[in-house]
């Protein structure tokens, strides 16, 4: 990060970038290309999002935790009000769909995001440099 551990002027910081999939440079919402793809490049800035190495590590995690979530609620609702089977397949199917696909791009953006602001590269050994 710059200096003072502040964004530059112009970019968004890590929670509103991820909550709104904003490009971690110049703030524009082009971060994603589709649910849950970034888009190739910034259509504003030309920030190239495909340098930036954030893998499934968030898929998992968070697929994990909503889907505990989740199952805990629908369990606490079926003890108090005993639904039907018809309302639960209704309620969560795409309250679960809905809820990962969130949870991917706002974890996703902030991987990408904070990976941006600290300039996070593969790491390189001094020896590198001398060849």
């Amino acid at each position: 990060m710059p200096a003072g551990n502040q964004p530059q002027k112009g970019q968004p910081p890590i929670a509103r970038a991820a909550l709104f999939g904003l490009c971690p440079e110049c703030g524009a919402q082009t971060l994603f290309d589709g649910p849950v793809k970034f888009a190739p490049r910034c259509r504003v800035c030309g920030l190239d999002f495909e340098s930036y190495n954030v893998g499934d590590g968030p898929a998992a995690f968070l697929t994990l935790i909503i889907g505990a979530l989740l199952i805990a609620i629908a369990l606490t609702i079926d003890a108090l009000f005993r639904p039907p089977f018809w309302v639960h397949v209704v309620l969560w199917v795409p309250l679960t769909a809905a809820a990962v696909v969130y949870g991917l791009r706002v974890g996703k953006a902030a991987l990408l995001a904070s990976e941006h602001q600290r300039q996070a590269a593969e790491g390189r050994r001094v020896d590198d440099d001398h060849d």
